[in-house]
């Protein structure tokens, strides 16, 4: 086993641990509790990662809040994002892809370098209030904006 692999080998052993500390067990997508047909902990989003440099490997979570009707301009993120919607909607696409809304309780992925053209709250009355997971395997912006003419073409795939 290379360093490399026994790092990322210990990185994803010590993630599962609060999974194995709330006494569940995963079981294809789902997770069964001992004791409790409800259980404490759920799997709530699950997608393979993109081949990442297991030395240098970091997780950034970041809280996203818009306001009513607010929203952010085209960028794209350098790492993978795993986001988690907390409250509220939010309206979501990624540059080739159709556009989503993303409830309470819902999650998504965004690859690496992927063009975010809509980011945007999906209610003009309610906030929207989220987490962006960042898995990076270097150190770099987290977010970068994309060009006002690259927007253009980008929101008609």
């Amino acid at each position: 086993m290379t360093p490399n692999t026994f790092q990322l080998s210990v990185a994803l052993a010590l993630l599962a641990l609060p999974v194995a500390w709330c006494g569940t067990t995963p079981i294809h997508g789902t997770t069964r509790a001992t004791g409790d047909s409800a259980g404490p902990a759920r799997v709530v989003f699950s997608h393979v990662l993109p081949p990442l440099d297991g030395a240098h490997l970091t997780v950034t979570v970041v809280e996203v809040h818009y306001g009513p009707g607010g929203s952010s301009a085209p960028h794209r993120h350098p790492c993978a994002v795993i986001g988690y919607v907390l409250e509220g909607a939010l309206r979501s696409q990624v540059q080739g892809e159709a556009e989503s809304t993303y409830t309470a309780g819902q999650s998504f992925f965004e690859a690496p370098n992927a063009v975010h053209v809509v980011s945007a709250n999906a209610s003009a009355e309610q906030p929207v209030r989220f987490l962006a997971s960042f898995t990076c395997d270097r150190v770099m912006p987290l977010s970068v904006p994309v060009p006002p003419a690259h927007d253009s073409l980008m929101r008609h795939p």
